[in-house]
């Protein structure tokens, strides 16, 4: 990569046109989706529902458009609810507990797992077993007995 390389990645549009008219509308305020509803509703009813529902849905009439709050776009996202796993908290004898606890489930977790490999091996063994035993009846059902050459005949 040469030293006049530029990130384009800042200028390049992301998502596509229904995210990009959703950050558009976010940016500018509670007062763009409600005219945008407005027009919905002027214009083509079910439209004006449809958005109505997505504000409602997605807090968009909420507090954070009142408060000033960072407008973010995260429907479902499970990032709100992380929790900080790392870091001394100041309580020496709650931090070593945290340690010891997270050890401990790690130790069960890496057992179970060793256990469901097992299990799974075990498993995957016996229906291999169980095939071959298909298998050898099914070629002993198919094989023909062979006609026996009579006794006195001499034929060598």
């Amino acid at each position: 990569m040469s030293a006049y390389a530029t990130n384009t990645d800042s200028l390049a549009p992301r998502g596509n046109w229904f995210t990009r008219s959703i950050d558009w509308l976010d940016a500018n305020g509670p007062g763009a989706w409600i005219a945008l509803m407005v027009a919905g509703f002027v214009f083509a009813g079910p439209f004006g529902l449809v958005v109505l529902a997505f504000m409602l849905v997605t807090g968009r009439f909420g507090r954070r458009f009142r408060d000033g709050a960072p407008r973010h776009r995260r429907m479902g996202s499970c990032r709100q609810f992380q929790v900080r796993m790392s870091g001394n908290t100041g309580n020496a004898a709650f931090d070593s507990y945290k340690a010891d606890t997270l050890q401990r489930l790690e130790r069960e977790q890496n057992e179970f797992e060793a256990f469901l490999h097992r299990l799974r091996e075990s498993r995957d063994k016996a229906e291999f077993d169980q095939y071959l035993a298909e298998r050898a009846r099914a070629a002993a059902a198919e094989a023909p007995a062979e006609p026996e050459a009579p006794k006195g005949s001499g034929a060598y």
